[in-house]
Parts: structure tokens; sequence; C-alpha cells
């Protein structure tokens, strides 16, 4: 029987990366798309979790636009000025620092962090540069169930002041963006479940990052050192990894509820200029 998700996404040319999750969008352009277009890639980014769209012509205000109309959109960032840009742009540039070569989850050291993210290339290295996600919830699947129940128990602490807080205080006066409604003036720690129930399909991911998360709350620094280096070196897997290559005109969207990604520094001096926006969340919620 199919799902209402296969159902939806029955209108689109899917082209898998593997055999968990993962797909390219065949031949669709998203400038021109359908309200029932949208609707359904909206719903195959749940599915398939990371969603790749070639051959697209965008600038800033298409990229905004596009992403309207698949939800709420946050701003660029918490924190980070990305300069001359709209808003809603969160602009990595590695002449300025605009690195992501840590294993994270989009901004999970705030209370709400993005349900979604949509990423496309301005300038691309003659080489390098791909990004890799991680599916949580496949990792989670594929735990044994002593750790699962374990882990499920659990909770642990986001901090953004590591990567964030310098920024905040030094660069940006201790006045950042406009999050959740209100200026983001201190980045304090925030508590997430170490496992996060999706809310769209009720599948269970692991949901700590190296990238943000600092502890498990409630353990000895020990034993949360060993449980967040074993969860990451599980999540991380082969099996539970996809890869894109970039090119220009690429547009990749990606379920920040169900994955964690990586950015390989691997081009040298060469230049490289991602542009982001990003999907309004909610609050995480762990298993019952």
């Amino acid at each position: 029987m199919s799902t209402a998700f296969e159902t939806l996404t029955a209108s689109l040319t899917l082209d898998k990366f593997g055999p968990s999750f993962g797909a390219e969008i065949i031949g669709l352009d998203v400038a021109s798309a359908t309200d029932a277009e949208v609707a359904a890639i909206r719903s195959a980014l749940t599915e398939h979790k990371v969603l790749v769209l070639r051959g697209q012509s965008l600038d800033d205000s298409g990229h905004i636009e596009f992403g309207r109309r698949l939800g709420r959109l946050t701003a660029g960032h918490p924190v980070h000025d990305s300069g001359n840009v709209a808003r809603e742009v969160y602009a990595l540039d590695s002449q300025d620092n605009g690195f992501a070569d840590v294993w994270h989850t989009d901004v999970t050291f705030m209370k709400r962090p993005p349900l979604g993210s949509i990423l496309r290339p301005v300038v691309l290295p003659p080489h390098g540069g791909d990004t890799n996600w991680a599916d949580s919830q496949l990792a989670y699947e594929s735990l044994s169930l002593p750790i699962r129940q374990m882990i499920d128990q659990l909770t642990a602490v986001h901090d953004g002041n590591r990567e964030f807080g310098y920024y905040l205080a030094q660069k940006r006066g201790g006045k950042g963006n406009i999050w959740d409604g209100e200026e983001v003036t201190a980045l304090v720690p925030v508590e997430h479940p170490v496992v996060r129930v999706h809310p769209e399909t009720g599948r269970k991911g692991i949901f700590v990052n190296p990238g943000f998360t600092s502890h498990i709350a409630g353990v000895s620094e020990a034993e949360s050192r060993g449980i967040l280096d074993f969860l990451y070196a599980h999540l991380t897997k082969p099996e539970h990894v996809v890869r894109h290559r970039w090119r220009l005109g690429d547009l990749v969207l990606w379920d920040n509820r169900s994955t964690a990604h990586y950015a390989n520094r691997d081009y040298g001096t060469q230049h490289r200029v991602m542009h982001r926006i990003t999907l309004e969340g909610d609050v995480p919620v762990g298993p019952q």
C-alpha cells in the first residue's frame, strides 16, 4: 500500500541516491513550479530527507521566493551578519571563514532549530567542496535495542557560544539578528532530547552533533564523552551517509530534523561561496 508521502510525490521524477535516503528530482524548474509540484517537493523532503535539483536559474530573490512557498522562513542566521544580502540569506564565504567542516545539524543551539535548509552555490572551486549528509533516523534504527532504550531517556545541551559567542559579543556588539521574534543578545545553552521524534513521520532519530552539542545532561563528563563519541561514530558510518558533488545551478534541500551534514574543506585557497535559507522549525520532542 502506498504511503501518503508516496502518493503526493508520485508526480515527481526521482533518481534515488541509494536504498535509504536522498534523491535527485529530475526535470523540474522550481521558479515555474505549480503549487501541486511545490507540495510534492515538500512531501519528498520529509520522505527522502535530502533533495537535489539541477539546472536551476535562481538569484537570492528567487531562492527566497521558492523557500516561502515551502514554509515560513527564518533569518539567515541567529547572529551572523552576511553583509549586503537579504535578511533571510546566510552567506558562507570561504574567504571570510565560511566553512562547515564539522558534522552538524543547523542551529540546534536555539530552542527552535530550523525545519530544513535550502542551499545553492554562488562560487565553486574547480574541484572539491562536496557536502555529505547523514541520516539520523537510519542511524538510530540500526542501533541495538538496549542502546536505543538508553538514549531514549537522555537529553543533551547544545551551545552556540563555542562557534559564535565571540562573534556575537565582539563583532556584533551583543546585538544579533531577530530569531523567533526576538533579537538575539546572548547564546544561552539549550537542552534537546538526544533522540528526536519527527513531528510528521513519528520516526526517531539521533539528535546530537559535534558542531553544537556540548554534553549530555545528568551524567558524568566521562560518560557524556563516551556516549557522544559512540553516537557520532555510528551516525557517520558510510552506510548512513550520502555525498553531493556541486555544480552551479544546483539547489539542495534537506530536512534538518532528520539529518546532519558536513562540507568538505579540501579545496585549499580556491573560492567557495554558498547561500542558504532556512525554514522555520519547532521545538524538538523526544520519546514519551
